[in-house]
């Protein structure tokens, strides 16, 4: 029933990534909540708070791509090295421009935007990395500890964040943030050097459409990107979070990602039983459709603590979608495509959320907040539910049909 550590005994170089990101994305959480705070103290508008996702949307679209391409064909270690400098710089132009007294929203907006970029650049390498260490068997296991060491971060930070900004500032907050980045740099030094394989395609255009018709030639793959869009695009209520802080008392700001946290910190922990479960496409959708259930229970509460239990059973069960999403991903993309298959599924994962934050803090604007999250919450059930059923042959998508996929398409290489 409870978490398998297996993947964590079986590296030393998982091992220090695991324990350096916890620690930065522990700091990047804070910093989460911080911006959203300063931009809706700023403008007192939910709309202007969603735009921050706008504006990492488009960065994290094109960078994606990139990222992708060189992680299949560059140094791993060297591309998460750099990339991690980035983040922490961006902090480092969120204190300065925390002094000023009034803070640029330009500054912000674009600060928002290079750490977007920064991040797609990464991920694709963080994934290629993992998958060049551990072996496929573990790959469930895998997921469930990222989504731990996600869970941690999003449960403390926020719920840290909400304090601290709103007692002592957001630039405290932006400081501790960069305070987090020593240990996550410090990890990246030492991971050791993975070799990229002889035969690696360089980077280029063909490439990066050859994985686009590779994803799309695998209808469970197109299914993992089209249902987590549409759950995220129609339901992520984030945007919303500080204008519900301001209707339930400020020192509850933080508690609201937090609770949606403890939700999938409480899915991860748990989560043993996942790796016995063969119908991945069906526990999915299954997944999906209840994060909208919760978060139309979220829209219709009359109180605090009701909010709150619904936002960690929206948690719980984006959490358990998440893992299943990533095993589907781990277990059949064959290891010479994986960082470009990364990029996309770091654009379908980051895609509904970045478009949804800035749809549901305009929604509101126009209606109200709770209507925003009603109607939301009621077209993801709708969405997901439709997609699943058009994708031929996704519900019935079992993990032995991916492992069987990649061992074929190696074999052709």
């Amino acid at each position: 029933m409870f978490i398998d550590i297996s993947p964590l005994k079986a590296s030393r170089d998982f091992r220090l990534l695991f324990i350096g990101q916890v620690v930065s994305f522990f700091g990047t959480m804070i910093s989460f909540v911080a911006i959203q705070w300063q931009v809706y103290e700023l403008t007192k508008s939910s709309a202007y708070v969603g735009y921050i996702s706008l504006f990492q949307f488009v960065p994290m679209f094109v960078f994606a791509f990139i990222g992708g391409a060189v992680a299949d064909s560059f140094d791993l270690r060297r591309i998460l090295r750099l990339t991690e400098i980035g983040q922490t710089l961006v902090t480092v132009f969120l204190i300065v421009n925390s002094f000023i007294g009034t803070p640029s929203l330009t500054v912000i907006y674009i600060s928002a935007a290079v750490h977007a970029a920064c991040a797609a650049l990464q991920r694709p390498a963080f994934e290629s990395f993992i998958q060049k260490v551990i072996p496929a068997e573990l790959m469930t296991s895998v997921q469930a500890l990222n989504s731990l060491r996600w869970s941690i971060g999003a449960v403390i930070g926020p719920a840290i964040a909400g304090v601290i900004t709103t007692t002592l500032g957001v630039r405290t907050a932006f400081i501790v943030d960069l305070a987090t980045f020593v240990v996550s740099l410090i990890a990246v030094y030492m991971i050791s050097a993975v070799p990229t394989a002889a035969d690696a395609e360089r980077p280029s255009v063909r490439g990066v459409l050859d994985s686009v018709r590779y994803a799309l030639s695998k209808p469970y793959l197109l299914g993992t990107y089209i249902i987590d869009i549409a759950a995220m695009f129609f339901a992520v209520p984030q945007a919303l979070f500080p204008a519900l802080a301001k209707t339930y008392g400020e020192k509850f700001l933080g508690l609201f990602p937090a609770a949606i946290a403890t939700g999938s910190l409480i899915a991860a922990l748990t989560s043993g039983w996942t790796k016995k479960v063969e119908h991945h496409g069906a526990a999915i959708t299954a997944a999906a459709i209840l994060w909208g259930v919760g978060i139309v229970l979220f829209g219709f509460a009359n109180g605090i603590w009701i909010a709150l239990a619904c936002l960690v059973f929206a948690g719980f069960s984006d959490m358990i979608s998440a893992i299943f999403r990533g095993a589907v991903w781990n277990q059949s993309i064959p290891n010479f495509m994986r960082g470009r298959l990364a990029s996309l599924e770091m654009i379908s994962y980051l895609t509904g959320p970045y478009l949804g934050n800035a749809k549901m803090g305009i929604v509101a604007e126009w209606t109200s907040v709770p209507t925003a999250i009603i109607s939301g919450g009621a077209l993801c059930i709708i969405g997901v539910a439709a997609s699943a059923m058009l994708i031929p042959g996704f519900l019935t998508y079992r993990a032995t049909d991916g492992i069987r996929d990649r061992e074929l398409e190696e074999a052709r290489k």
